[in-house]
């Protein structure tokens, strides 16, 4: 029977889970984001209900040929990565890029790296939540749009290098 395939953020979780999953169970690391909107422009579609134009981190091209390769190779794969709005964001990537079944219960889930948490969260996957992918991408594409277009104007003005991202109170500001 071929191993399951868990993929989790951060290589220093690799080792601990090895040790408590066993050998049913190959622990690999997507060393966070594997895809994220284009360095070079803006990245998201204005025009088609702004929806972002995700590519693969180019510097993370060996993590994803592993990754690939070794999801082709599992009987199936579980998607480990951290408990928030981003890990889950992260998840759906590997999932989109891994080609896995939408709706299927892949992503699992813990708060603490306890033998007793991870073997519990490997009895109860779920599917990924789309709820929360959609807040992730929804402050992405805010994020681009409005630092993308404000960050030039603070580098002639202010300090080049500075960054205009990260605009949830703006956007907090403008729903109230």
């Amino acid at each position: 029977m071929p191993q399951s395939l868990v993929i989790v953020e951060s290589p220093a979780k690799v080792k601990t889970l090895t040790k408590f999953l066993g050998g049913e169970y190959l622990v690999k690391a997507s060393v966070g984001h594997v895809r994220d909107l284009p360095k070079s422009k803006l990245g998201v579609d204005i025009e088609n209900n702004y929806s972002p134009q995700y590519k693969e981190n180019a510097d993370k091209a060996s993590v994803i040929k592993d990754l690939k390769s070794a999801a082709k190779k599992a009987g199936s794969v579980l998607l480990a990565t951290d408990p928030d709005r981003e890990g889950e964001a992260i998840a759906w990537h590997l999932s989109e890029m891994l080609g896995l079944d939408k709706g299927d219960a892949v992503r699992i889930q813990f708060n603490e790296i306890t033998e007793r948490a991870v073997k519990d969260a490997i009895g109860s996957p779920r599917p990924i939540d789309m709820g929360l992918v959609d807040a992730q991408q929804a402050r992405r594409v805010l994020d681009r749009l409005v630092g993308y277009k404000l960050s030039p104007f603070l580098w002639k003005k202010v300090r080049t290098n500075l960054s205009a991202g990260r605009v949830q109170s703006v956007a907090l500001r403008l729903i109230c």
